[in-house]
């Protein structure tokens, strides 16, 4: 646990060689990477962590995704590991966009999993009404729509300890500090462009309701020169439900 910014961040630290920081979305923690470090940390040092109010970092105030971008930034310097290629998957996509606007020299390459763009006004309405429902009934009334929408057909018929283990990372969130992300996410705007000298790589699924593979493609029209996988029978998960495919894709990428 690193105290950074006034907050207590649960980090995990693997592997040695050049800085690999990996960041994960709405609902997720960083064993969402889990199958993805093991397989990184022989030529990278692999830096996971639990943003704000996520998985084993406790709720904090002030929780925005500029907060998040500037713990991240934080992180970094106190583990001296900048510059960093840097992954972000869903709403960890704003995050670490944030990370390279605000903080360019702290990020080596740019990886986007199921890119997300701001929220159009029903999505931020979404986002609240979620946020309200985790504070009156907990995380056990989200977690059937998380697997039911953000998981492709394929995942839930023929990968159910996939969908097993998205519920699992829902359910163990603290129910405040998934509120607050999700309010996090509420109020999100863009991040701008992304440096175009930046290498950029972007996954998604070509059933990837929530971060669609047009997002992906705008972001990469814009970049002028990213490259950009689309993975077949992928929802939204990309990292779990795709997890050799992405561990290529990153490999081949860094």
């Amino acid at each position: 646990m690193l105290k950074v910014n006034g907050k207590e961040i649960a980090v995990e630290v693997d592997g040695a060689g050049p800085a690999m920081l990996m960041v994960h979305g709405l609902g997720g923690t960083s064993n969402f990477y889990q199958v993805q470090a093991d397989a990184l940390v022989e030529r990278f040092r692999v830096i996971r962590v639990d943003t704000a109010g996520a998985g084993r970092s406790p709720v904090a105030d002030g929780i925005s995704i500029e907060s998040h971008a500037d713990d991240l930034a934080a992180v970094l310097d106190t583990l001296d590991a900048g510059p960093a290629a840097v992954v972000g998957h869903s709403m960890g996509t704003l995050v670490v966009r944030a990370l390279a606007a605000r903080h360019p020299d702290a990020v080596s390459a740019l990886v986007l999993l199921g890119a997300v763009g701001e929220p159009a006004e029903a999505g931020r309405k979404a986002q609240r009404d979620r946020a309200a429902v985790l504070r009156e009934q907990g995380t056990a009334a989200v977690a059937p729509g998380v697997v039911a929408n953000a998981l492709s057909e394929a995942t839930r018929r023929d990968k159910p300890e996939v969908a097993a283990f998205v519920r699992e990372l829902v359910m163990r969130q603290d129910p405040e500090g998934y509120a607050r992300n999700c309010e996090a996410l509420a109020a999100a705007t863009d991040p701008g462009a992304i440096d175009t000298a930046l290498p950029l790589l972007l996954i998604t699924g070509d059933e990837d309701k929530v971060g669609p593979p047009e997002i992906s493609h705008q972001l990469a029209e814009h970049h002028g020169n990213a490259t950009v996988e689309v993975l077949p029978g992928v929802g939204h998960w990309t990292a779990l439900e795709a997890s050799r495919a992405t561990t290529d894709h990153l490999l081949k990428f860094l």
